[in-house]
């Protein structure tokens, strides 16, 4: 049986006497592409917090790669190949496209050489080519030197998830990368993350536009009020009670299952 890249053992999160994740149990098996999707405050960004080390869970255990990485904080883990993006863009606008991705590098820097490697006084560096190179390679419709400030918003969405996969991850977590963008941009962005996953990158994606969620992701697993509710394929979870339930509420959930009989 082939190893998963990414497992998660029975994490529980708690503030105070809230309890925010509750014994959460999934995998993503390598090359995957799993949507992690909920109502509004089932734990959805707590749970990406606690994958990349932004919280400790109270219990449980996370597994990347076949290593444990619970001891790890968040910029050892992107060295083991996690790599995140956010809802709201975190480019720095006053730089260009090219200097943001080179941020991306900066987490695989292993002391002050690797650190100032990007720096040089005889013209561009190699850090600054191998993110030239990284821009090509992905296709996005502008040129390195533009200036992030300057470019439309699905452009930007674009370019942040480019600055992440300067780290080289092999696990690149989406947080609502469709938030704020319209139709095209969303089908854009599809193409965009799809040609990722082509390159053996896995993508575990929070989102709560269903559209992208099922033209992108091949499984899913769904949190509510915390808790796993399913874990299954994509062309499933539509039909699933307890799904149903969670986003329509009990008596509309009854009426859409009936439907279906």
């Amino acid at each position: 049986m082939t190893q998963p890249l990414l497992k998660v053992d029975d994490l529980s999160k708690s503030f105070g006497g809230l309890a925010v994740i509750s014994e959460v149990s999934f995998e993503v098996p390598a090359g995957g592409r799993l949507a992690l999707i909920g109502p509004n405050g089932a734990g959805k960004t707590t749970m990406f917090n606690l994958l990349t080390g932004v919280y400790r869970q109270d219990v449980g255990t996370v597994t990347l790669d076949g290593e444990v990485i619970d001891a790890y904080p968040s910029r050892a883990r992107i060295g083991l190949g996690m790599a995140r993006s956010f809802q709201n863009i975190r480019l720095m606008p006053h730089l260009s496209v090219v200097e943001n991705v080179m941020l991306g590098q900066q987490s695989r820097a292993r002391g002050w050489r690797d650190f100032v490697a990007p720096v040089s006084a005889f013209g561009r560096s190699a850090a600054y080519r191998e993110a030239e190179d990284l821009l090509a390679s992905m296709n996005i419709e502008t040129r390195p030197g533009d200036v992030v400030a300057t470019l439309p918003y699905g452009i930007r969405k674009k370019i942040e998830v480019v600055r992440a996969l300067a780290a080289k991850p092999k696990l690149l977590l989406l947080d609502e990368p469709a938030a704020g963008l319209n139709a095209v941009e969303t089908a854009s962005l599809r193409d965009f993350l799809l040609q990722i996953s082509e390159t053996g990158v896995t993508l575990l994606v929070v989102e709560h536009d269903m559209s992208l969620v099922r033209s992108l992701c091949t499984s899913t697993v769904v949190l509510n009020f915390g808790r796993k509710i399913y874990d299954g394929p994509v062309s499933k979870v539509h039909e699933d009670p307890q799904v149903l339930e969670a986003y329509l509420g009990p008596r509309h959930a009854g009426e859409k299952e009936a439907a279906h009989v």
